[in-house]
């Protein structure tokens, strides 16, 4: 891929005109696969490589957008809501290449290329109501992880039994963020909220019986906190919530 200096250097010089140079620099950030469009400029815009999201994507889609990523000099690959029948054909792929690939079928989560040290300024915390949240925490939390985060868990710590979420307080004080991922009516955020300086990334989880409604009801009662520096994303949404929680423990 062309440097944008080379083209700004030959628009100087007289060999090309501005327009014709947009054109050029429009065509270089990304590369249309026709079933995708990889946007190749996405590190140098946002700090982080594009992330595949493997829902509605077939095996050989998902791989033919991390070859693109991979000719373009993207080393590490990240795939969310990957379920485990594509994995087997992916893992194929990376393995011809000779890179490494792991695959959890508990977050969906699949990882290309060589692990990254922490490099954020803190910890995130990731905490869960219950159980049955831990598949939208692994999500958030190895999503932190592949960020260059450090992370700490805090499992099944939900209102139902307070004294849970007590005995790991000090663990929530030290972290720079709190990711807090409960179902039902989602209370553990408003709760967390009042307990720690940091701020606080709550997402609302499907999980709880017929009037949660699919989790609009924490998401509800999320939104609608009364702690300060509570701030949520959409239902499910571990890797929104840890995507976020990375920006904010890597402002130095």
């Amino acid at each position: 891929m062309e440097k944008i200096e080379e083209v700004l250097s030959e628009v100087k010089n007289g060999t090309l005109s501005p327009e014709e140079a947009v054109a050029r620099l429009r065509q270089q950030s990304y590369d249309d696969l026709g079933y995708a469009k990889v946007d190749l400029e996405r590190l140098k815009r946002k700090g982080v490589s594009e992330t595949i999201y493997g829902a509605g994507k077939t095996a050989c889609q998902i791989c033919g957008i991390a070859e693109s990523l991979i000719e373009h000099g993207q080393k590490r690959v990240l795939i969310t809501r990957m379920d485990e029948g594509k994995s087997s054909a992916v893992r194929a792929f990376f393995d011809d290449k000779g890179i490494a690939f792991s695959y959890d079928d508990v977050s969906r989560i699949g990882i290309a290329g060589e692990g990254k040290k922490p490099d954020g300024i803190g910890k995130i915390a990731v905490v869960t109501g219950g159980t049955s949240d831990i598949a939208v925490a692994e999500e958030a939390a190895q999503t932190a992880v592949f960020l260059g985060n450090e992370v700490i868990k805090i499992y099944d710590a939900g209102v139902a039994g307070i004294h849970r979420l007590l005995a790991n307080l000090p663990e929530l004080e030290s972290a720079k963020v709190v990711i807090v991922i409960a179902g039902m009516e989602g209370a553990l955020a408003s709760v967390v909220g009042g307990l720690v300086a940091a701020p606080v990334i709550a997402v609302p989880t499907s999980v709880g019986y017929g009037a949660g409604f699919g989790g609009l009801s924490a998401l509800l009662s999320m939104l609608n906190s009364c702690s300060s520096g509570v701030s949520v994303v959409n239902i499910d949404n571990g890797y929104g919530a840890a995507y976020q929680a990375s920006q904010i423990n890597h402002i130095k």
